[in-house]
């Protein structure tokens, strides 16, 4: 089965949910740059909490046949990016996310933010 990149960012998202990051947002860039279609945006607690919320969305995507392109920062922990091509998953600690502030960068982007309610609610 084909996924869209949409599908692959909330799918991401929902991910994430899972492993209870922080601040879940999914940004469409589709008409703001040819780079990527989508960011999901989300923040771990501690260095350990990005890396399990990195691992699981590397995991559970592969399971569905969709296999990350590139990996930076797992060294560190710090901010992972997971580069899927057509969606790029940022999961950062919250002070290197409050530092760079993608969300303001990207401000002119429609957002979508995921909560645990609209999780269920499609499931």
């Amino acid at each position: 089965m084909k996924f869209t990149a949409r599908e692959i960012a909330i799918a991401a998202g929902e991910i994430a949910l899972s492993k209870k990051a922080i601040d879940v947002k999914v940004l469409d860039l589709r008409e703001l740059t040819s780079v990527t279609d989508y960011f999901v945006i989300c923040s771990g607690s501690l260095d350990l909490h990005v890396k399990a919320i990195s691992d699981a969305i590397v995991e559970e995507l592969e399971k569905r046949k969709i296999k990350v392109w590139h990996i930076e920062g797992y060294s560190v922990l710090k901010w992972v990016l997971l580069d899927y091509v057509d969606v790029v998953v940022h999961i950062f600690n919250r002070e290197i996310r409050d530092f760079y502030s993608l969300e303001r960068l990207w401000g002119d982007a429609p957002m979508e933010v995921l909560s645990e309610q609209k999780v269920e609610s499609a499931r």
